[in-house]
């Protein structure tokens, strides 16, 4: 063993997959990519979720407690990291990067029709967000596109490298 520098440990950790998350606020609707996430519970589900106060999501996020998780398939790696390296405060994300906004059922933000899977979610619990700029979020509204057969996503490990979904193994679990 040696020493590994500790702003190195995300790497390790980080949990994947890399999603967009959705805002409307004021009329516009913009995107980000995220991939500080991760589950809190099962049903109903509850998602926890760093967004960074300097992110142009956080303001709206934070005012109308409510946004989409959008999934997206390997394929759209370039533009989804591509969307991650500007800000929704100068561009027009949707527009830009050729996304097509969906009509959600439950919440004011856009799904993403390029994604495969889209979540809606509500914030539930703020209690963490101005010392880390965690949100807590119920999701009330999941959708899934049948069409798109074992997608494979891509998950973050620092620095620009990614990992794609592998092969998937399955083992006996006693989980409900």
């Amino acid at each position: 063993m040696k020493n590994l520098l500790l702003s190195k440990v995300y790497q390790l950790l980080e949990p994947g997959p890399v999603v967009l998350l959705t805002t409307s606020h004021k009329g516009r609707a913009n995107v980000m990519t995220m991939s500080w996430h991760m589950m809190v519970d099962f049903e109903p589900p509850l998602i926890a979720c760093i967004v960074s106060d300097r992110d142009h999501s956080f303001a709206a996020l934070r005012a109308t407690k409510e946004c989409v998780i959008a999934i997206p398939e390997v394929d759209l790696a370039e533009k989804v990291v591509a969307i991650g390296n500007c800000s929704g405060r100068n561009v027009e994300k949707f527009s830009a990067f050729h996304l097509t906004p969906g009509q959600a059922e439950k919440v004011s933000a856009p799904l993403v029709g390029e994604c495969f899977a889209n979540i809606e979610c509500r914030v539930v619990d703020t209690r963490l967000v101005n010392r880390y700029g965690l949100f807590v979020m119920e999701g009330v509204k999941a959708w899934i596109d049948p069409a798109r057969e074992n997608p494979k996503t891509i998950h973050h490990k620092g620095f620009g490298k990614f990992i794609v979904d592998g092969e998937t193994i399955e083992l006996t679990s006693k989980m409900p």
